[in-house]
Protein backbone atom coordinates (compact mmCIF):
# COMPACT_ATOMS: atom_id res chain seq x y z
CA UNK A 1 0.00 0.00 0.00
CA UNK A 2 1.34 3.36 -1.06
CA UNK A 3 0.23 5.52 1.43
CA UNK A 4 0.99 8.31 3.95
CA UNK A 5 -0.53 8.88 7.05
CA UNK A 6 -0.90 12.81 8.40
CA UNK A 7 -2.66 14.05 10.68
CA UNK A 8 -4.88 17.39 11.38
CA UNK A 9 -4.86 20.26 14.22
CA UNK A 10 -8.37 18.91 15.62
CA UNK A 11 -6.45 16.21 17.73
CA UNK A 12 -5.51 19.45 19.90
CA UNK A 13 -9.05 20.46 20.19
CA UNK A 14 -8.63 23.32 17.35
CA UNK A 15 -12.35 23.50 15.34
CA UNK A 16 -13.50 26.92 16.75
CA UNK A 17 -10.96 29.68 15.71
CA UNK A 18 -12.52 31.69 18.40
CA UNK A 19 -11.91 29.43 21.70
CA UNK A 20 -9.48 31.53 23.54
CA UNK A 21 -7.62 28.00 25.03
CA UNK A 22 -6.57 27.00 21.55
CA UNK A 23 -2.74 25.35 21.88
CA UNK A 24 0.03 28.02 19.69
CA UNK A 25 0.07 26.50 16.29
CA UNK A 26 3.84 26.34 16.81
CA UNK A 27 3.44 23.84 19.71
CA UNK A 28 1.04 21.78 16.94
CA UNK A 29 4.02 21.73 14.35
CA UNK A 30 6.03 20.80 16.97
CA UNK A 31 4.03 18.06 18.55
CA UNK A 32 3.36 16.57 14.79
CA UNK A 33 6.74 15.79 14.18
CA UNK A 34 8.10 14.68 17.80
CA UNK A 35 4.75 11.44 16.38
CA UNK A 36 6.11 11.05 13.75
CA UNK A 37 3.99 12.67 10.70
CA UNK A 38 4.89 13.60 7.93
CA UNK A 39 2.64 16.11 7.30
CA UNK A 40 -0.87 17.92 8.48
CA UNK A 41 -3.79 19.84 7.49
CA UNK A 42 -3.75 23.47 7.71
CA UNK A 43 -6.33 23.46 10.09
CA UNK A 44 -9.78 25.84 10.26
CA UNK A 45 -9.48 29.36 8.70
CA UNK A 46 -7.67 31.97 10.83
CA UNK A 47 -5.71 29.18 12.83
CA UNK A 48 -2.22 29.09 11.21
CA UNK A 49 -1.23 32.17 9.52
CA UNK A 50 -1.25 33.29 5.91
CA UNK A 51 1.99 34.58 5.92
CA UNK A 52 4.19 32.49 3.33
CA UNK A 53 7.58 32.69 4.00
CA UNK A 54 6.71 32.26 7.98
CA UNK A 55 4.45 29.31 7.61
CA UNK A 56 7.18 28.06 4.85
CA UNK A 57 9.57 28.01 7.07
CA UNK A 58 8.21 26.59 10.06
CA UNK A 59 7.71 23.54 8.01
CA UNK A 60 10.66 23.22 6.53
CA UNK A 61 12.37 23.46 10.19
CA UNK A 62 10.16 20.54 10.96
CA UNK A 63 10.80 18.50 7.58
CA UNK A 64 6.75 19.00 7.46
CA UNK A 65 4.34 19.65 4.50
CA UNK A 66 0.43 20.54 4.39
CA UNK A 67 -1.62 17.71 3.10
CA UNK A 68 -5.24 20.12 2.98
CA UNK A 69 -6.61 23.35 3.43
CA UNK A 70 -10.31 23.55 5.18
CA UNK A 71 -13.47 25.13 4.88
CA UNK A 72 -16.03 24.88 7.95
CA UNK A 73 -18.62 27.16 7.30
CA UNK A 74 -21.90 27.72 6.56
CA UNK A 75 -21.93 25.92 3.07
CA UNK A 76 -26.16 26.69 2.19
CA UNK A 77 -26.37 30.67 2.87
CA UNK A 78 -26.31 32.13 -0.23
CA UNK A 79 -25.25 35.09 1.61
CA UNK A 80 -22.17 33.99 2.62
CA UNK A 81 -20.71 33.14 -0.70
CA UNK A 82 -18.63 36.14 -0.49
CA UNK A 83 -16.89 35.08 2.27
CA UNK A 84 -16.58 31.38 1.40
CA UNK A 85 -14.59 32.57 -1.79
CA UNK A 86 -12.12 34.80 -0.28
CA UNK A 87 -11.65 31.97 2.41
CA UNK A 88 -10.39 29.84 -0.91
CA UNK A 89 -8.71 32.43 -2.43
CA UNK A 90 -6.83 32.68 0.60
CA UNK A 91 -6.43 29.20 1.88
CA UNK A 92 -5.37 27.70 -1.81
CA UNK A 93 -3.21 30.74 -1.90
CA UNK A 94 -1.47 29.70 0.61
CA UNK A 95 -1.53 26.02 0.54
CA UNK A 96 -0.62 25.74 -3.08
CA UNK A 97 2.92 27.20 -2.63
CA UNK A 98 3.36 25.62 0.28
CA UNK A 99 6.52 22.57 1.09
CA UNK A 100 4.51 20.12 -0.96
CA UNK A 101 4.21 15.80 -0.43
CA UNK A 102 4.84 13.53 -3.59
CA UNK A 103 2.77 12.46 -5.80
CA UNK A 104 1.60 8.88 -5.71
CA UNK A 105 1.93 6.48 -8.56
CA UNK A 106 -1.71 5.51 -8.43
CA UNK A 107 -3.28 8.85 -6.70
CA UNK A 108 -6.10 10.43 -8.67
CA UNK A 109 -5.60 14.17 -7.54
CA UNK A 110 -2.26 15.32 -6.36
CA UNK A 111 -2.16 17.50 -3.00
CA UNK A 112 -2.82 19.52 -1.38
CA UNK A 113 -6.85 19.09 -1.31
CA UNK A 114 -9.02 21.49 -0.28
CA UNK A 115 -11.67 20.06 2.19
CA UNK A 116 -14.78 21.28 2.33
CA UNK A 117 -17.52 20.87 5.20
CA UNK A 118 -20.79 22.70 6.33
CA UNK A 119 -21.56 23.59 9.66
CA UNK A 120 -23.05 26.44 11.57
CA UNK A 121 -26.60 25.26 12.22
CA UNK A 122 -28.08 24.67 15.75
CA UNK A 123 -30.70 22.81 14.33
CA UNK A 124 -28.43 20.45 12.44
CA UNK A 125 -25.88 20.59 15.44
CA UNK A 126 -28.43 18.83 18.07
CA UNK A 127 -29.21 16.16 16.13
CA UNK A 128 -26.04 14.99 14.83
CA UNK A 129 -25.89 11.29 14.39
CA UNK A 130 -29.46 11.16 14.95
CA UNK A 131 -30.69 10.67 10.52
CA UNK A 132 -34.45 10.38 11.34
CA UNK A 133 -34.90 13.40 13.50
CA UNK A 134 -32.75 15.58 12.02
CA UNK A 135 -34.30 18.33 9.44
CA UNK A 136 -33.30 18.03 5.93
CA UNK A 137 -32.74 21.14 3.36
CA UNK A 138 -35.94 22.39 1.26
CA UNK A 139 -34.94 21.45 -2.76
CA UNK A 140 -34.09 25.45 -3.16
CA UNK A 141 -31.77 25.58 0.18
CA UNK A 142 -29.92 22.32 -1.38
CA UNK A 143 -30.09 24.12 -4.95
CA UNK A 144 -28.09 26.66 -3.18
CA UNK A 145 -25.71 24.38 -0.83
CA UNK A 146 -24.60 23.09 -4.17
CA UNK A 147 -24.25 26.12 -5.78
CA UNK A 148 -21.87 27.45 -3.04
CA UNK A 149 -19.68 24.10 -3.30
CA UNK A 150 -19.56 24.02 -6.67
CA UNK A 151 -18.22 27.94 -7.19
CA UNK A 152 -15.53 27.02 -4.55
CA UNK A 153 -14.60 24.10 -6.23
CA UNK A 154 -14.50 25.85 -8.98
CA UNK A 155 -12.19 28.54 -7.68
CA UNK A 156 -9.78 26.53 -6.42
CA UNK A 157 -9.24 24.04 -9.55
CA UNK A 158 -8.89 27.31 -11.82
CA UNK A 159 -7.17 29.43 -10.45
CA UNK A 160 -4.89 26.73 -7.78
CA UNK A 161 -5.02 23.65 -9.02
CA UNK A 162 -6.43 22.62 -6.26
CA UNK A 163 -8.87 19.87 -5.64
CA UNK A 164 -11.70 20.22 -3.59
CA UNK A 165 -13.18 17.21 -1.51
CA UNK A 166 -16.49 17.57 -0.08
CA UNK A 167 -16.51 15.74 3.75
CA UNK A 168 -19.44 14.69 4.87
CA UNK A 169 -19.59 16.23 8.91
CA UNK A 170 -21.45 14.98 11.58
CA UNK A 171 -23.96 18.07 12.62
CA UNK A 172 -23.84 19.73 8.94
CA UNK A 173 -26.37 19.39 6.59
CA UNK A 174 -24.27 17.13 4.39
CA UNK A 175 -24.25 14.12 7.27
CA UNK A 176 -26.33 10.95 6.26
CA UNK A 177 -26.46 8.54 3.66
CA UNK A 178 -29.21 9.96 1.76
CA UNK A 179 -27.58 13.36 1.69
CA UNK A 180 -24.23 12.07 0.41
CA UNK A 181 -25.94 10.17 -2.15
CA UNK A 182 -27.61 13.14 -3.29
CA UNK A 183 -24.30 15.23 -3.08
CA UNK A 184 -22.70 12.52 -5.63
CA UNK A 185 -25.71 12.91 -7.79
CA UNK A 186 -25.26 16.44 -8.08
CA UNK A 187 -22.35 17.25 -8.42
CA UNK A 188 -20.14 15.75 -10.57
CA UNK A 189 -17.09 13.95 -10.10
CA UNK A 190 -14.76 16.15 -12.93
CA UNK A 191 -15.94 19.24 -9.85
CA UNK A 192 -15.17 17.74 -6.57
CA UNK A 193 -14.34 14.81 -4.85
CA UNK A 194 -15.42 12.75 -1.51
CA UNK A 195 -13.17 12.79 1.76
CA UNK A 196 -14.73 10.19 3.64
CA UNK A 197 -14.18 10.48 7.55
CA UNK A 198 -14.41 6.86 9.25
CA UNK A 199 -15.26 8.07 12.58
CA UNK A 200 -18.15 10.42 10.95
CA UNK A 201 -19.64 7.77 9.06
CA UNK A 202 -20.42 5.41 11.92
CA UNK A 203 -21.38 8.14 14.22
CA UNK A 204 -24.07 9.46 11.43
CA UNK A 205 -25.24 5.44 11.99
CA UNK A 206 -23.77 4.17 8.47
CA UNK A 207 -20.76 1.42 8.19
CA UNK A 208 -17.02 3.53 7.38
CA UNK A 209 -16.12 -0.40 5.68
CA UNK A 210 -19.12 -0.02 3.28
CA UNK A 211 -19.48 3.63 2.56
CA UNK A 212 -16.02 3.47 1.78
CA UNK A 213 -16.40 1.34 -0.91
CA UNK A 214 -19.44 2.18 -1.91
CA UNK A 215 -18.54 5.81 -2.63
CA UNK A 216 -14.38 4.50 -3.61
CA UNK A 217 -15.01 5.81 -7.32
CA UNK A 218 -15.29 9.54 -6.06
CA UNK A 219 -12.92 8.92 -3.10
CA UNK A 220 -9.90 11.11 -3.60
CA UNK A 221 -8.75 11.34 0.54
CA UNK A 222 -9.69 9.73 3.59
CA UNK A 223 -9.60 10.50 7.53
CA UNK A 224 -9.50 8.01 10.22
CA UNK A 225 -10.91 8.14 13.68
CA UNK A 226 -12.05 5.68 15.99
CA UNK A 227 -15.36 6.04 18.58
CA UNK A 228 -15.35 4.71 22.27
CA UNK A 229 -18.83 2.56 21.81
CA UNK A 230 -19.71 3.07 25.63
CA UNK A 231 -19.16 7.13 25.84
CA UNK A 232 -21.01 7.09 21.96
CA UNK A 233 -23.87 4.82 23.25
CA UNK A 234 -23.94 7.68 26.36
CA UNK A 235 -24.22 10.61 24.02
CA UNK A 236 -26.86 9.23 21.64
CA UNK A 237 -28.93 9.15 24.27
CA UNK A 238 -28.85 13.23 25.01
CA UNK A 239 -29.28 16.14 23.66
CA UNK A 240 -25.79 17.41 22.75
CA UNK A 241 -24.08 19.14 19.89
CA UNK A 242 -21.52 17.07 17.94
CA UNK A 243 -18.55 18.92 19.83
CA UNK A 244 -19.39 18.66 23.26
CA UNK A 245 -20.11 14.88 22.72
CA UNK A 246 -16.43 15.25 21.30
CA UNK A 247 -15.25 17.22 24.60
CA UNK A 248 -16.43 14.32 26.48
CA UNK A 249 -14.35 12.12 24.51
CA UNK A 250 -16.65 10.37 22.13
CA UNK A 251 -13.49 9.87 19.53
CA UNK A 252 -10.44 7.69 21.09
CA UNK A 253 -7.31 7.11 19.77
CA UNK A 254 -7.38 4.77 16.71
CA UNK A 255 -7.53 1.04 17.43
CA UNK A 256 -9.01 1.30 20.71
CA UNK A 257 -12.61 1.70 19.82
CA UNK A 258 -15.20 0.11 17.73
CA UNK A 259 -14.03 0.83 13.96
CA UNK A 260 -12.53 -2.37 12.00
CA UNK A 261 -9.00 -0.89 11.06
CA UNK A 262 -8.12 -4.45 9.87
CA UNK A 263 -11.19 -4.75 7.95
CA UNK A 264 -10.62 -1.23 6.47
CA UNK A 265 -7.42 -1.89 5.35
CA UNK A 266 -8.38 -4.86 3.87
CA UNK A 267 -10.81 -3.25 1.45
CA UNK A 268 -8.17 -0.39 0.59
CA UNK A 269 -5.71 -2.39 -0.88
CA UNK A 270 -8.04 -4.97 -2.72
CA UNK A 271 -9.35 -1.56 -4.22
CA UNK A 272 -5.98 -0.07 -3.99
CA UNK A 273 -6.39 3.39 -2.50
CA UNK A 274 -2.70 5.38 -3.04
CA UNK A 275 -2.23 8.58 -1.27
CA UNK A 276 -2.86 10.11 1.93
CA UNK A 277 -4.89 9.45 4.98
CA UNK A 278 -5.31 12.16 7.99
CA UNK A 279 -5.65 10.80 11.54
CA UNK A 280 -7.91 12.61 13.59
CA UNK A 281 -9.41 12.77 17.02
CA UNK A 282 -11.32 16.09 18.08
CA UNK A 283 -11.64 16.49 21.29
CA UNK A 284 -11.68 19.80 24.06
CA UNK A 285 -8.79 22.24 23.23
CA UNK A 286 -8.18 22.13 27.36
CA UNK A 287 -7.45 18.60 26.94
CA UNK A 288 -4.75 19.09 24.49
CA UNK A 289 -1.80 17.93 26.66
CA UNK A 290 -2.65 14.16 26.04
CA UNK A 291 -2.82 14.70 22.23
CA UNK A 292 0.55 13.87 22.11
CA UNK A 293 0.47 10.63 23.52
CA UNK A 294 -3.07 9.77 21.47
CA UNK A 295 -1.51 10.56 18.09
CA UNK A 296 1.25 8.72 18.90
CA UNK A 297 -1.05 5.47 19.93
CA UNK A 298 -2.49 6.42 16.65
CA UNK A 299 0.22 6.09 14.61
CA UNK A 300 1.67 2.98 16.21
CA UNK A 301 -1.34 0.73 15.73
CA UNK A 302 -2.20 1.86 12.11
CA UNK A 303 2.10 1.26 11.39
CA UNK A 304 0.95 -2.43 13.20
CA UNK A 305 -1.87 -2.84 10.95
CA UNK A 306 0.06 -2.57 7.83
CA UNK A 307 -0.78 1.26 7.11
Amino acid sequence: MSITITTAPCCWGVDDVDNPNLPSWRLVLDEVAAAGFGGLELGPYGYMPLDLPLVSRELEKRDLFIVAGTIFDNLVDPKNRDSLLRQTDEICGLVSRLPQPRKRSGQRFPTPYLTVMDWGHDERDYAAGHGDRAPRLSDGDWAGMIANIEAIADLAAKRYGVRAVVHPHAGGYIEFADEIERLVADIPASAAGLCIDTGHAFYSGMDPVQTLEKYYPRLDYIHFKDIDPAKYREVMGRRIRFFEACAEGVMCPIGRGCIDYPAIRALLTRLGYEGYITVEQERDPRNSGGTLADVKASRSYLAGAGF
